[in-house]
């Protein structure tokens, strides 16, 4: 499969001709009996995850949603590499070929995700038989071995890898410091892209990182990125992850960061979107999270149900970051939430457990919720 375009998916010229003389609201509601795939057919790819629970368990009525409104899938967490291979060399097949399999039965774009990340990384690669940190050499063998093993099986198959997960510190502060960058230096990065583009020449290769309208996030990412250009890094495009929330962040800053990323050549996936509407936990205890659980009532009022005028707030956010990213289509190949539905998102349970939240398009009874049908407009103009 050769790199993306926006324009892969399009809606036929006969149904365009339809489709124009028809009022903009009239257009959406047609466009929605086929999904938001075909809504943003003109667009960008429109996507979203398979959890775990349902590639283990099936969810019938959730899948056909999936197959319907979707033409890009991300696995959330089966091809990390806990999961994949919480052991050296005993590798978990199951879950991964079921969520491509169901990738490829429905004709979709498959995003693997990811192939280097400081986080869900079992603790066995990072030190020797004798439970001592690891050698450089013998981790960037493992790094090598996972790469083209886990890239390999897939060959032809997944169209886009996400490469290396939040490797970048915010405010321009450069590299985290992982056990990666502390054994191995930054020289990590490059390597996985290259052994990834060697293991499938196809395939698109991405960057992926949160805080995207960080200032210095961004301007550490295009000095990196025009760096690895004139280096012959095969690097394609970056991932926005897009965890936003209602009145954050300035959206000014978010489009400055996709058009200074574009403007190195990048291409653009916004990756794993969703609003959060419940207040902010940080402000009581910083980044200790342990220490929220003591305000968990105050950060979670909406146990019943999401009162109209946040309600109407969720969808003003969406229509106002979807108007972004239609104005920017020419830079954007594809928009995916993190999450199908509101009961399976990550945000009921980080950074507070148990919360109940509403981030997504779907409600728990999987049903539209008013957000869609905005962002549906927004497409249509």
């Amino acid at each position: 499969m050769t790199h993306l375009s926006r324009r892969q998916f399009t809606i036929g010229s006969a149904a365009l001709a339809a489709l124009g003389s028809i009022a903009t609201r009239a257009i959406a509601a047609a466009a929605t009996e086929s999904g938001l795939k075909d809504v943003f057919a003109r667009d960008f790819l429109f996507g979203t995850t398979l959890t775990t629970p349902t590639l283990e368990h099936g969810n019938a009525p959730l899948l056909d949603l999936v197959a319907r409104e979707f033409n890009a899938i991300t696995a959330d967490n089966c091809m990390k590499w806990e999961p994949v291979e919480p052991r050296e060399g005993d590798w978990q097949w199951t879950l991964p070929d079921r969520f491509v399999d169901f990738g490829t039965k429905h004709d979709m774009h498959i995003v693997g995700h990811n192939l280097v990340w400081h986080s869900q990384v079992p603790a066995w690669v990072f030190v020797d038989e004798a439970g001592k940190p690891v050698s450089a050499k013998r981790l960037n063998e493992r790094l090598e071995k996972h790469i083209r093993t886990l890239a390999g099986r897939y060959k032809g198959r997944i169209a886009i890898w996400d490469v290396v997960n939040e490797a970048i510190e915010d405010d321009d502060k450069g590299w985290r410091k992982s056990k990666w960058l502390q054994i191995l230096g930054p020289v990590f990065v490059e390597r996985a892209f290259h052994l990834a583009h060697e293991t499938d020449p196809k395939a698109t290769l991405l960057y992926n990182d949160y805080n995207e309208h960080n200032p210095g996030k961004r301007k550490f990412m295009v000095e990196m990125i025009q760096d690895y250009k004139r280096r012959g890094v095969p690097i394609h495009g970056i991932g926005f992850q897009g965890h936003i929330g209602l009145d954050y962040p300035d959206l000014k800053e978010y489009e400055a960061s996709i058009e200074a990323i574009a403007a190195t050549g990048m291409r653009i996936h916004i990756t794993e979107l969703d609003i959060d509407v419940l207040p902010h936990a940080w402000q009581h205890m910083g980044a200790e999270i342990s220490a929220l659980q003591q305000y968990s009532d105050e950060l979670d009022p909406y146990t019943k149900g999401l009162p109209a005028d946040v309600e109407a707030k969720l969808t003003a956010r969406y229509r106002e970051v979807f108007e972004l990213f239609v104005k920017h289509r020419d830079k954007i190949d594809r928009v995916t939430t993190w999450g199908t539905h509101d009961g399976k998102s990550w945000k009921n349970g980080f950074p507070v457990r148990g919360r109940t939240n509403y981030p997504l398009l779907f409600d728990r009874q999987l049903h539209r919720k008013p957000a869609y049908g905005a962002i549906a407009e927004v497409a249509t103009r």
